[in-house]
Protein backbone atom coordinates (compact mmCIF):
# COMPACT_ATOMS: atom_id res chain seq x y z
CA UNK A 1 0.00 0.00 0.00
CA UNK A 2 1.36 3.45 -0.96
CA UNK A 3 2.03 6.62 1.43
CA UNK A 4 -0.94 8.17 0.18
CA UNK A 5 -3.32 4.82 0.44
CA UNK A 6 -2.64 4.78 4.23
CA UNK A 7 -2.58 8.32 4.92
CA UNK A 8 -6.30 8.30 2.95
CA UNK A 9 -7.22 5.60 5.15
CA UNK A 10 -6.02 7.01 8.54
CA UNK A 11 -8.15 9.77 7.83
CA UNK A 12 -10.99 8.12 6.78
CA UNK A 13 -10.91 6.51 10.23
CA UNK A 14 -10.86 9.74 11.98
CA UNK A 15 -13.53 12.00 10.18
CA UNK A 16 -12.49 14.95 13.06
CA UNK A 17 -8.86 14.86 11.99
CA UNK A 18 -9.73 14.89 8.30
CA UNK A 19 -12.34 17.78 9.19
CA UNK A 20 -9.70 19.93 11.03
CA UNK A 21 -7.64 18.89 7.97
CA UNK A 22 -9.47 20.54 5.59
CA UNK A 23 -10.35 23.18 7.36
CA UNK A 24 -6.19 24.34 8.10
CA UNK A 25 -6.20 23.67 4.12
CA UNK A 26 -9.26 26.57 3.06
CA UNK A 27 -7.76 28.94 5.75
CA UNK A 28 -4.21 28.39 4.07
CA UNK A 29 -6.06 29.02 0.84
CA UNK A 30 -7.95 32.36 2.11
CA UNK A 31 -4.68 33.38 3.35
CA UNK A 32 -2.68 33.11 0.51
CA UNK A 33 -5.60 34.76 -1.97
CA UNK A 34 -6.23 37.62 1.02
CA UNK A 35 -2.55 38.64 0.72
CA UNK A 36 -2.86 38.69 -3.28
CA UNK A 37 -4.31 41.75 -5.09
CA UNK A 38 -4.81 40.61 -9.06
CA UNK A 39 -5.99 44.10 -10.01
CA UNK A 40 -3.27 46.62 -9.87
CA UNK A 41 -2.87 50.15 -12.09
CA UNK A 42 -2.13 48.78 -15.49
CA UNK A 43 -4.38 46.18 -15.41
CA UNK A 44 -3.64 42.54 -14.33
CA UNK A 45 -0.58 42.25 -12.07
CA UNK A 46 -0.25 40.39 -9.03
CA UNK A 47 0.78 42.52 -6.14
CA UNK A 48 1.08 41.78 -2.40
CA UNK A 49 -1.36 43.64 -0.02
CA UNK A 50 -2.47 43.39 3.40
CA UNK A 51 -5.77 42.28 4.60
CA UNK A 52 -7.13 44.06 7.57
CA UNK A 53 -7.84 42.81 11.02
CA UNK A 54 -11.97 42.23 10.20
CA UNK A 55 -11.02 40.07 7.10
CA UNK A 56 -8.49 38.13 9.18
CA UNK A 57 -10.91 37.62 11.68
CA UNK A 58 -13.51 36.32 9.34
CA UNK A 59 -11.50 34.16 7.98
CA UNK A 60 -10.50 32.42 11.15
CA UNK A 61 -14.54 32.26 11.99
CA UNK A 62 -15.06 30.46 9.07
CA UNK A 63 -12.12 28.25 8.88
CA UNK A 64 -12.63 27.29 12.17
CA UNK A 65 -16.40 26.37 12.12
CA UNK A 66 -15.62 23.92 9.04
CA UNK A 67 -13.63 21.48 11.57
CA UNK A 68 -17.17 20.88 12.65
CA UNK A 69 -19.33 20.33 9.45
CA UNK A 70 -20.15 16.52 9.56
CA UNK A 71 -21.38 17.06 13.00
CA UNK A 72 -23.84 20.78 12.34
CA UNK A 73 -23.25 21.29 8.64
CA UNK A 74 -26.34 23.77 8.34
CA UNK A 75 -25.46 25.36 11.96
CA UNK A 76 -21.33 25.38 9.67
CA UNK A 77 -23.27 26.92 6.71
CA UNK A 78 -25.00 29.63 8.20
CA UNK A 79 -21.89 30.48 10.50
CA UNK A 80 -19.74 30.73 7.20
CA UNK A 81 -22.29 32.34 5.20
CA UNK A 82 -22.79 35.17 7.88
CA UNK A 83 -18.95 35.64 7.58
CA UNK A 84 -19.06 35.86 3.97
CA UNK A 85 -21.88 38.69 3.86
CA UNK A 86 -20.20 40.39 5.96
CA UNK A 87 -16.87 40.30 4.07
CA UNK A 88 -18.69 41.22 0.83
CA UNK A 89 -20.16 43.98 2.53
CA UNK A 90 -17.35 45.64 4.55
CA UNK A 91 -14.34 44.11 2.82
CA UNK A 92 -11.79 46.59 0.31
CA UNK A 93 -10.18 45.38 -0.48
CA UNK A 94 -12.57 42.18 -0.50
CA UNK A 95 -10.51 39.06 1.13
CA UNK A 96 -11.91 34.97 -0.39
CA UNK A 97 -14.18 34.45 2.89
CA UNK A 98 -16.78 32.72 0.52
CA UNK A 99 -14.37 29.97 0.01
CA UNK A 100 -15.44 28.73 3.74
CA UNK A 101 -19.01 28.99 2.46
CA UNK A 102 -18.82 26.85 -0.70
CA UNK A 103 -16.93 23.78 1.15
CA UNK A 104 -19.92 24.29 3.78
CA UNK A 105 -22.71 24.34 1.38
CA UNK A 106 -20.59 21.24 -0.44
CA UNK A 107 -20.81 19.03 2.88
CA UNK A 108 -24.82 20.03 3.16
CA UNK A 109 -25.37 19.09 -0.33
CA UNK A 110 -23.66 15.82 0.54
CA UNK A 111 -25.66 14.83 3.40
CA UNK A 112 -28.84 16.24 2.34
CA UNK A 113 -31.18 15.00 0.12
CA UNK A 114 -32.05 16.96 -3.32
CA UNK A 115 -34.75 18.85 -2.28
CA UNK A 116 -32.84 20.14 0.65
CA UNK A 117 -30.09 21.13 -1.78
CA UNK A 118 -32.19 22.81 -4.04
CA UNK A 119 -33.95 24.95 -1.03
CA UNK A 120 -30.72 25.38 1.06
CA UNK A 121 -28.34 26.09 -2.49
CA UNK A 122 -30.87 28.80 -4.07
CA UNK A 123 -31.22 30.49 -0.46
CA UNK A 124 -27.15 30.85 -0.39
CA UNK A 125 -26.34 32.06 -3.67
CA UNK A 126 -29.15 33.97 -3.47
CA UNK A 127 -27.70 35.68 0.04
CA UNK A 128 -24.36 35.71 -0.76
CA UNK A 129 -24.67 37.01 -3.85
CA UNK A 130 -27.32 39.42 -3.87
CA UNK A 131 -25.03 40.73 -0.90
CA UNK A 132 -22.48 41.09 -2.99
CA UNK A 133 -23.69 43.08 -5.86
CA UNK A 134 -26.45 45.53 -3.94
CA UNK A 135 -24.37 46.22 -0.62
CA UNK A 136 -20.80 45.84 -1.41
CA UNK A 137 -18.39 47.99 -2.59
CA UNK A 138 -17.54 47.12 -6.17
CA UNK A 139 -20.14 47.22 -8.70
CA UNK A 140 -23.00 44.98 -9.31
CA UNK A 141 -21.34 43.42 -12.48
CA UNK A 142 -17.51 43.01 -10.59
CA UNK A 143 -16.06 39.88 -11.67
CA UNK A 144 -15.46 39.07 -7.98
CA UNK A 145 -19.37 39.42 -7.59
CA UNK A 146 -20.05 36.66 -10.60
CA UNK A 147 -17.57 34.62 -8.94
CA UNK A 148 -19.23 34.43 -5.71
CA UNK A 149 -22.28 33.24 -7.60
CA UNK A 150 -20.42 30.55 -10.06
CA UNK A 151 -18.95 29.23 -7.41
CA UNK A 152 -21.64 28.42 -4.75
CA UNK A 153 -23.25 26.97 -7.99
CA UNK A 154 -20.53 24.65 -8.13
CA UNK A 155 -20.40 23.67 -4.45
CA UNK A 156 -23.90 22.35 -4.35
CA UNK A 157 -23.98 20.93 -7.94
CA UNK A 158 -20.57 18.72 -6.61
CA UNK A 159 -22.57 18.20 -3.20
CA UNK A 160 -25.50 16.53 -4.93
CA UNK A 161 -23.30 14.47 -7.02
CA UNK A 162 -21.15 13.15 -4.32
CA UNK A 163 -24.49 12.37 -2.65
CA UNK A 164 -25.73 10.40 -5.86
CA UNK A 165 -22.82 8.67 -6.23
CA UNK A 166 -22.69 7.39 -2.45
CA UNK A 167 -26.45 6.32 -2.99
CA UNK A 168 -25.60 4.44 -6.00
CA UNK A 169 -23.34 2.70 -4.55
CA UNK A 170 -24.93 1.79 -1.35
CA UNK A 171 -27.63 0.37 -3.58
CA UNK A 172 -25.34 -2.05 -5.38
CA UNK A 173 -24.04 -2.58 -2.17
CA UNK A 174 -27.53 -3.97 -0.70
CA UNK A 175 -28.67 -5.43 -4.01
CA UNK A 176 -25.14 -7.71 -3.68
CA UNK A 177 -26.17 -8.63 0.10
CA UNK A 178 -29.75 -9.42 -0.85
CA UNK A 179 -28.92 -11.27 -3.61
CA UNK A 180 -26.62 -13.15 -1.24
CA UNK A 181 -29.01 -13.69 1.42
CA UNK A 182 -31.39 -14.83 -1.55
CA UNK A 183 -29.40 -17.50 -2.95
CA UNK A 184 -28.58 -19.40 0.91
CA UNK A 185 -32.24 -18.78 1.53
CA UNK A 186 -32.24 -21.26 -1.61
CA UNK A 187 -29.69 -23.17 -0.61
CA UNK A 188 -30.96 -23.95 2.75
CA UNK A 189 -34.36 -24.92 1.40
CA UNK A 190 -33.11 -26.77 -1.11
CA UNK A 191 -31.49 -29.27 1.38
CA UNK A 192 -34.33 -28.86 3.52
CA UNK A 193 -36.23 -30.21 0.46
CA UNK A 194 -33.91 -32.76 -0.42
CA UNK A 195 -33.28 -34.03 3.88
CA UNK A 196 -37.22 -34.52 4.02
CA UNK A 197 -37.46 -36.13 0.52
CA UNK A 198 -34.46 -38.90 1.74
CA UNK A 199 -36.71 -38.71 4.79
CA UNK A 200 -39.45 -40.02 3.71
CA UNK A 201 -37.59 -42.59 1.09
CA UNK A 202 -36.37 -43.94 4.04
CA UNK A 203 -39.17 -44.19 6.19
CA UNK A 204 -41.41 -45.79 3.80
CA UNK A 205 -38.40 -48.32 2.73
CA UNK A 206 -37.93 -49.26 6.23
CA UNK A 207 -41.60 -49.25 7.22
CA UNK A 208 -42.73 -51.58 4.63
CA UNK A 209 -40.19 -53.93 4.49
CA UNK A 210 -39.25 -54.50 8.22
CA UNK A 211 -43.02 -54.63 8.80
CA UNK A 212 -43.27 -57.78 6.29
CA UNK A 213 -39.44 -59.32 8.14
CA UNK A 214 -41.28 -58.76 11.17
CA UNK A 215 -44.28 -60.30 10.38
CA UNK A 216 -43.04 -63.80 8.55
CA UNK A 217 -39.80 -63.75 11.07
CA UNK A 218 -43.09 -64.40 13.73
CA UNK A 219 -44.45 -67.07 11.16
CA UNK A 220 -41.48 -69.21 10.91
CA UNK A 221 -40.72 -68.79 14.84
CA UNK A 222 -44.28 -70.31 15.30
CA UNK A 223 -44.25 -72.82 12.64
CA UNK A 224 -40.31 -74.24 13.00
CA UNK A 225 -41.32 -77.56 15.17
CA UNK A 226 -44.64 -78.64 13.71
CA UNK A 227 -44.68 -77.51 9.90
CA UNK A 228 -40.92 -77.21 8.47
CA UNK A 229 -41.88 -76.42 4.88
CA UNK A 230 -43.83 -73.11 5.91
CA UNK A 231 -41.21 -71.66 8.03
CA UNK A 232 -38.64 -72.39 5.57
CA UNK A 233 -41.57 -70.54 3.18
CA UNK A 234 -41.37 -67.64 5.98
CA UNK A 235 -37.46 -67.45 5.94
CA UNK A 236 -37.40 -67.33 2.24
CA UNK A 237 -39.91 -63.86 2.43
CA UNK A 238 -38.15 -62.81 5.00
CA UNK A 239 -34.67 -62.88 3.07
CA UNK A 240 -36.59 -61.68 -0.11
CA UNK A 241 -38.19 -58.58 1.74
CA UNK A 242 -34.60 -57.48 3.65
CA UNK A 243 -32.79 -57.64 -0.04
CA UNK A 244 -35.32 -55.46 -1.44
CA UNK A 245 -35.01 -52.97 1.62
CA UNK A 246 -31.20 -53.23 1.06
CA UNK A 247 -31.60 -52.47 -2.35
CA UNK A 248 -33.70 -49.65 -1.95
CA UNK A 249 -31.61 -48.32 0.81
CA UNK A 250 -28.57 -48.47 -1.26
CA UNK A 251 -30.74 -46.50 -3.95
CA UNK A 252 -31.06 -43.68 -1.34
CA UNK A 253 -28.49 -43.24 -0.34
CA UNK A 254 -26.42 -43.47 -3.55
CA UNK A 255 -27.98 -40.14 -3.65
CA UNK A 256 -25.61 -38.69 -1.00
CA UNK A 257 -22.88 -39.12 -2.39
CA UNK A 258 -20.63 -36.82 -3.91
CA UNK A 259 -20.49 -36.19 -8.18
CA UNK A 260 -16.48 -37.75 -7.80
CA UNK A 261 -17.26 -40.92 -5.19
CA UNK A 262 -18.04 -44.07 -7.20
CA UNK A 263 -21.23 -44.72 -8.34
CA UNK A 264 -23.14 -46.75 -5.92
CA UNK A 265 -25.54 -49.32 -8.11
CA UNK A 266 -28.48 -48.63 -8.53
CA UNK A 267 -32.38 -49.36 -9.95
CA UNK A 268 -35.04 -47.93 -11.57
CA UNK A 269 -37.98 -45.68 -8.94
CA UNK A 270 -40.33 -47.89 -8.06
CA UNK A 271 -44.19 -46.88 -9.32
CA UNK A 272 -47.14 -48.64 -10.39
CA UNK A 273 -46.01 -50.77 -12.79
CA UNK A 274 -44.66 -52.94 -9.41
CA UNK A 275 -48.30 -52.63 -7.89
CA UNK A 276 -48.79 -56.59 -8.56
CA UNK A 277 -44.99 -57.17 -6.71
CA UNK A 278 -45.84 -54.81 -3.83
CA UNK A 279 -49.40 -56.67 -3.50
CA UNK A 280 -47.49 -59.65 -3.78
CA UNK A 281 -45.51 -59.45 -0.28
CA UNK A 282 -48.59 -58.48 1.74
CA UNK A 283 -50.09 -61.90 0.67
CA UNK A 284 -47.02 -63.83 1.68
CA UNK A 285 -47.68 -61.49 4.70
CA UNK A 286 -51.08 -62.62 5.44
CA UNK A 287 -52.76 -59.51 4.45
CA UNK A 288 -55.70 -60.45 2.04
CA UNK A 289 -55.34 -57.26 -0.80
CA UNK A 290 -58.06 -56.85 -3.59
CA UNK A 291 -56.41 -54.49 -6.59
CA UNK A 292 -58.92 -52.71 -8.69
CA UNK A 293 -57.22 -50.71 -11.79
CA UNK A 294 -58.77 -48.66 -14.03
CA UNK A 295 -55.83 -46.37 -15.60
CA UNK A 296 -54.84 -48.46 -18.79
CA UNK A 297 -52.86 -46.35 -21.19
CA UNK A 298 -52.06 -43.83 -18.90
CA UNK A 299 -47.94 -42.50 -18.55
CA UNK A 300 -47.64 -40.60 -15.49
CA UNK A 301 -44.93 -38.64 -14.77
CA UNK A 302 -42.06 -40.08 -12.64
CA UNK A 303 -42.63 -38.21 -9.57
CA UNK A 304 -46.40 -38.64 -9.85
CA UNK A 305 -45.80 -42.49 -10.43
CA UNK A 306 -43.05 -42.93 -7.35
CA UNK A 307 -45.82 -40.84 -4.82
CA UNK A 308 -48.89 -43.10 -5.81
CA UNK A 309 -46.38 -46.36 -5.38
CA UNK A 310 -45.81 -44.95 -1.86
CA UNK A 311 -48.55 -43.85 -0.87
CA UNK A 312 -50.24 -47.13 -1.51
CA UNK A 313 -47.03 -48.94 0.53
CA UNK A 314 -47.98 -47.13 3.49
CA UNK A 315 -51.52 -47.30 3.44
CA UNK A 316 -50.62 -51.13 2.86
CA UNK A 317 -48.26 -51.19 6.06
CA UNK A 318 -50.16 -49.18 8.45
CA UNK A 319 -53.18 -51.82 7.44
CA UNK A 320 -50.74 -54.76 8.19
CA UNK A 321 -49.54 -53.05 11.61
CA UNK A 322 -52.52 -51.54 13.16
CA UNK A 323 -56.09 -52.72 11.54
CA UNK A 324 -55.84 -56.63 12.82
CA UNK A 325 -54.54 -60.19 11.99
CA UNK A 326 -58.09 -60.44 9.53
CA UNK A 327 -58.23 -57.25 7.90
CA UNK A 328 -58.66 -56.70 4.53
CA UNK A 329 -57.42 -54.09 1.62
CA UNK A 330 -58.68 -52.52 -1.23
CA UNK A 331 -56.81 -50.82 -3.19
CA UNK A 332 -58.39 -48.97 -6.46
CA UNK A 333 -56.32 -46.90 -8.91
CA UNK A 334 -58.41 -44.74 -11.63
CA UNK A 335 -57.80 -42.21 -14.36
CA UNK A 336 -60.62 -39.39 -13.91
CA UNK A 337 -59.98 -36.34 -16.01
CA UNK A 338 -56.87 -35.16 -15.82
CA UNK A 339 -56.11 -36.93 -12.72
CA UNK A 340 -55.59 -40.32 -11.27
CA UNK A 341 -56.95 -40.88 -8.42
CA UNK A 342 -55.65 -43.36 -5.49
CA UNK A 343 -57.62 -45.19 -2.70
CA UNK A 344 -56.85 -47.77 -0.50
CA UNK A 345 -59.23 -48.86 2.60
CA UNK A 346 -59.34 -51.51 5.10
CA UNK A 347 -62.08 -53.16 6.97
CA UNK A 348 -60.04 -53.39 10.09
CA UNK A 349 -61.19 -53.43 13.93
CA UNK A 350 -57.83 -51.48 14.89
CA UNK A 351 -56.94 -54.53 17.26
CA UNK A 352 -53.36 -53.97 16.80
CA UNK A 353 -50.73 -51.60 17.96
CA UNK A 354 -53.60 -48.50 17.55
CA UNK A 355 -54.94 -47.63 14.08
CA UNK A 356 -53.34 -43.86 12.73
CA UNK A 357 -55.06 -41.13 13.67
CA UNK A 358 -55.30 -37.97 10.63
CA UNK A 359 -52.50 -36.24 10.18
CA UNK A 360 -50.68 -38.19 13.32
CA UNK A 361 -47.16 -40.55 12.47
CA UNK A 362 -44.67 -40.33 10.38
CA UNK A 363 -46.28 -42.61 7.84
CA UNK A 364 -49.47 -39.97 6.96
CA UNK A 365 -47.20 -37.27 7.24
CA UNK A 366 -44.91 -38.68 4.36
CA UNK A 367 -47.33 -39.36 2.55
CA UNK A 368 -49.50 -35.80 2.59
CA UNK A 369 -45.63 -33.96 1.87
CA UNK A 370 -45.73 -36.73 -0.94
CA UNK A 371 -49.14 -35.85 -2.29
CA UNK A 372 -48.48 -31.69 -1.60
CA UNK A 373 -44.72 -32.16 -3.48
CA UNK A 374 -46.26 -33.02 -6.43
CA UNK A 375 -49.36 -30.77 -6.43
CA UNK A 376 -51.59 -33.27 -5.32
CA UNK A 377 -54.76 -33.25 -2.39
CA UNK A 378 -54.88 -36.04 0.17
CA UNK A 379 -57.76 -36.99 2.16
CA UNK A 380 -57.37 -39.90 5.04
CA UNK A 381 -59.50 -40.90 8.11
CA UNK A 382 -61.77 -43.49 9.83
CA UNK A 383 -64.27 -45.01 7.96
CA UNK A 384 -67.78 -45.31 9.25
CA UNK A 385 -68.54 -48.82 10.29
CA UNK A 386 -65.09 -49.38 11.02
CA UNK A 387 -61.48 -49.40 8.95
CA UNK A 388 -59.55 -46.76 7.72
CA UNK A 389 -59.71 -44.90 4.21
CA UNK A 390 -56.82 -42.89 2.29
CA UNK A 391 -57.75 -41.03 -0.67
CA UNK A 392 -54.99 -39.29 -2.89
CA UNK A 393 -55.80 -37.05 -6.23
CA UNK A 394 -52.76 -36.91 -8.24
CA UNK A 395 -52.29 -34.99 -11.18
CA UNK A 396 -51.25 -36.46 -14.23
CA UNK A 397 -48.98 -34.11 -15.69
CA UNK A 398 -46.31 -32.48 -13.23
CA UNK A 399 -45.77 -28.83 -13.85
CA UNK A 400 -42.30 -29.45 -15.80
CA UNK A 401 -44.50 -31.50 -18.13
CA UNK A 402 -47.28 -28.69 -18.63
CA UNK A 403 -44.54 -26.12 -19.31
CA UNK A 404 -43.32 -28.21 -21.93
CA UNK A 405 -46.62 -29.19 -23.20
CA UNK A 406 -47.19 -25.53 -23.51
CA UNK A 407 -43.92 -24.29 -25.33
CA UNK A 408 -44.95 -27.10 -27.65
CA UNK A 409 -48.13 -25.53 -28.42
CA UNK A 410 -46.71 -22.29 -29.00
Amino acid sequence: MSTLARARCTLGAHPSALDTALATAVLVCMLAGSFVDPHGPEGVSWELRTPDALSLALMAVGAAALAFRRREPMAVLAVTGCASVVESVTGEPRAPVVMCAVVALFTVAASADRTTTWRVGLLTMTVLTGAAMLAGPLPWYAQENLAVFAWTGIGATAGDAVRSHRAFVQAIRDRAEKAERTREEEARRRVAEERLRIARDLHDVVAHHIALVNVQAGVASHVMDKRPDQAKEALAHVRQASRSALDELRATVGLLRQSGDPEAPTEPAPGLARLGELVGTFHHAGLHVEVARADQGTELPAAVDLAAYRIIQEALTNVRKHAGERAKAEVSVVRVGPNIEVTVLDDGTGTGDGAPADGGGHGLLGMRERVTAVRGTLTTGPRYGGGFRVHAILPVRSRTDAADAVKDLV
